[in-house]
C-alpha cells in the first residue's frame, strides 16, 4: 500500500494541508454558474456581489478551500475569471480552486493568483494533458486529475484507476510530483447509474492504495435528479471519508453535508477529543 502523501495549497496568508490522516478539508462548491440561474445573471450583469456573499458564507461555514468557475456561455472566460477570482480574494482570506478547462483563462487567474493554487482541472485527454500540466508546472500550482480520457468516462474502477495512473505519471515527466495531484474518481449521477456510487468508492479505494494520493470529488453529482438530495449526499461523502477521501467539493451551507463530514472525521480519529464536533454543536445551537 502506498504511503499517504501531503498536498499543500496557500492564499496571501493561509496555508491549508490535505492528508488522509488529519481532518476533511471541504472545497465549497457555490461559485459556480453552472446550475445556478442567479449566478449566472448576475456574473452575465457584471455583478459580483452574490460571489461575494457565497464567498464569506462558505468560509464562515467551515469551507477551507473555495472553488471558482467563470463558466459563462459567450463570455470572455480569461477576464471574467481574473475578475471573479479577484472580487473573492478581497472578501476572504482562503485558498482557492481555480475551476476552468480554458487555458487561456487558467493562465490569467493563475498570473494574478497570489499563493500556490489548487487548479480544476486536467483530465487524460491528450489536449488537456498538454496544455494544462505545463501551467501547472510553470506557476508551480497543485491540480485535480478527472478519472476520464479520450475515451471517456470508464465504466469500472480499475479503468478509472488506470487513466488516475496515466495522469500522474504524465505529471511526473512535466516536473510535478505526485503529492501535487489530486485525484477525482467522478461520481456520476445514482439517478441514471445506481452501480455509480459503487464505482466511484471502489475507485477511490483502489487509488489510495495504489498512490497514496489525496481525492476529491463533486460529491453532490452522486444525487441529481433524486428526492432529499440532501441525506443521499450526507450518507455517500461519510462513506467516501472512509474509503479515502480527503477534499471534497460540496456545498458546505447544507447541514446535514456538513455534520456528516464532521461525524466521519471524528469516527475515524481524525478530531481530537471530539473538539470540532462539539464546537459545531454549540454553533448550532446557537443558530
Amino acid at each position: 500500500m502506498a504511503q499517504n502523501l501531503l498536498t499543500t495549497i496557500t492564499s496571501k496568508s493561509k496555508t491549508v494541508r490535505i492528508h488522509r490522516d488529519q481532518p476533511t478539508v471541504i472545497i465549497g462548491e457555490r461559485i459556480n454558474p453552472t446550475g445556478r440561474k442567479a449566478v449566472l445573471a448576475a456574473l452575465q450583469a457584471g455583478d459580483f456581489e452574490m460571489a461575494r456573499q457565497d464567498a464569506v458564507a462558505q468560509v464562515k461555514a467551515g469551507a477551507q478551500v473555495l472553488d471558482v468557475n467563470a463558466g459563462v456561455p459567450g463570455a470572455d472566460e480569461p477576464a471574467l475569471l481574473a475578475q471573479l477570482l479577484s472580487e473573492v480574494m478581497s472578501v476572504v482570506d482562503v485558498p482557492l480552486c481555480i475551476d476552468t478547462a480554458n487555458p487561456q483563462a487558467l493562465e490569467a487567474a493563475l498570473k494574478l493568483y497570489e499563493g500556490k493554487a489548487l487548479v480544476n482541472s486536467v483530465n487524460g485527454e491528450e489536449k488537456s494533458l498538454s496544455a494544462i500540466l505545463p501551467l501547472v508546472k510553470e506557476y508551480g500550482a497543485a491540480v485535480i486529475g478527472l478519472c476520464m480520457d479520450d475515451d471517456g468516462i470508464p465504466a469500472t474502477p480499475e479503468e478509472r484507476t488506470a487513466v488516475a495512473e496515466k495522469i500522474i505519471e504524465r505529471a511526473a515527466k512535466t516536473g510535478i510530483p505526485a503529492e501535487d495531484i489530486v485525484i477525482d474518481p467522478l461520481a456520476m449521477t445514482m439517478g441514471a447509474d445506481h452501480k455509480a456510487g459503487w464505482i466511484a468508492l471502489e475507485t477511490v479505494k483502489l487509488v489510495v492504495r495504489e498512490f497514496g494520493v489525496n481525492i476529491t470529488m463533486g460529491a453532490s453529482n452522486i444525487s441529481f435528479g433524486l428526492p432529499d438530495r440532501k441525506y443521499v449526499n450526507a450518507a455517500f461523502i461519510a462513506m467516501a471519508i472512509q474509503a479515502g477521501l480527503t477534499c471534497p467539493i460540496t456545498n458546505p451551507l447544507v447541514t446535514e453535508v456538513n455534520t456528516a463530514v464532521l461525524a466521519a472525521d471524528l469516527s475515524l480519529g481524525k478530531d481530537e477529543f471530539g473538539m470540532r464536533w462539539i464546537k459545531a454543536f454549540r454553533n448550532r445551537q446557537k443558530s
